[in-house]
């Protein structure tokens, strides 16, 4: 039961920033200066931990690019 509710917020984040309404249904919009973007940014945080907790985790991605930098 919890694998489905993770997954349901993982789908409802990875929805809404598809914004299939082109910005009509936001919970603030963007053109409030930083607040704006704090909704996005909510979900993104949402999906990449349910990414993380079902195994994806994106910061391994990330760090073998980092760490690649590095040794150039």
């Amino acid at each position: 039961m919890k694998k489905y509710l993770v997954a349901a917020i993982g789908f409802l984040a990875f929805i809404y920033l598809l914004n299939p309404t082109a910005g009509f249904f936001e919970f603030i919009p963007d053109n409030v200066p930083f607040l704006g973007n704090l909704d996005e940014a909510t979900a993104s945080f949402l999906l990449f931990s349910v990414l993380a907790y079902f195994g994806y985790d994106v910061r391994d991605v990330f760090g073998s690019l980092w760490n690649r930098k590095k040794q150039n």
